[in-house]
């Protein structure tokens, strides 16, 4: 009921041992520094040496960084890198106006970062990820493929599994998506009120978790209405659904429907 398997369809994803060894999902969050510290390989370590802003757009193919003599025909859903006359497979788009603050950072193969984008190390992102304009990559993140890290969209500490789509001004710490799709405004807690490591209590029995920080675990196949919330420790099955400014906090197994209801009245103005 609580195992990564119970939530994510682990089979061939790139970040599959990080679970390895846990009897609790939530345990992957606390070998997440140590998991990114070994496998990260850092690629753009001739990006930040030059420039914290980049002041041009630069492309990263094959090892290395390219900073002139292509072209870029973005007319299509996935924008292509054209040089002497070829598509570079693969390739990378580092738009001008990106920020990376430190080398200590891996960028996975058609993946895009836009202009006001900001990512700190130690992080890592996936193949044919989207950082869109505004996203704030903090650090201890890995992003997988197929990923969008949305407008002011921020991410702390915490685990995309791929295909994880957070668009619009979400906040995403110390927490672990799957297959998921959040609607603007979605906010993932990660720390209590009360200065207290998070315990769960699910059907009555209590699992001490020991995190201070935790947030969500959010399987494949859920989606989060716009303004939606979690509160700290929360779990939330396959195939589930947050409704539209609902707050989630707790356990729900898979193909539940959480609401929020509102009592509205309508007056005729005079």
């Amino acid at each position: 009921m609580l195992r990564a398997e119970d939530f994510f369809d682990l089979s061939g994803n790139p970040f599959e041992a990080i679970f390895e060894d846990t009897e609790y999902v939530w345990e992957a969050l606390g070998k997440l520094k140590k998991y990114i510290k070994d496998n990260l390989v850092p690629n753009v370590g001739g990006v930040y040496s030059s420039r914290l802003v980049l002041d041009k757009t630069l492309i990263l193919y094959d090892g290395k960084v390219i900073d002139d003599g292509f072209t870029i025909d973005d007319s299509k859903k996935s924008p292509q890198v054209i040089m002497d006359g070829q598509v570079l497979e693969g390739a990378s788009i580092l738009y001008a106006g990106a920020v990376f603050m430190d080398g200590n950072i891996y960028i996975g193969k058609n993946t895009v970062v836009e202009p006001g984008a900001l990512i700190k190390g130690p992080t890592i992102i996936g193949d044919g990820t989207e950082v869109r304009q505004g996203a704030y990559i903090r650090g201890d993140v890995l992003v997988g493929n197929k990923c969008v890290v949305g407008h002011t969209t921020e991410l702390k500490s915490c685990i995309l599994l791929g295909e994880s789509k957070a668009g619009h001004f979400a906040y995403i710490g110390d927490s672990i998506l799957g297959k998921v799709n959040l609607g603007a405004g979605t906010k993932l807690a990660n720390l209590k009120l009360v200065e207290s490591q998070v315990v769960l209590n699910i059907n009555g029995q209590k699992y001490e978790t020991g995190l201070r920080k935790f947030g969500a675990i959010l399987g494949d196949g859920v989606e989060t209405g716009c303004n939606s919330a979690t509160t700290p420790g929360t779990l939330i099955g396959k195939g589930s659904l947050l409704y539209p400014n609902a707050t989630a906090r707790g356990y729900y197994p898979p193909k539940n429907i959480i609401k929020f209801k509102q009592c509205q009245e309508l007056q005729v103005r005079n």
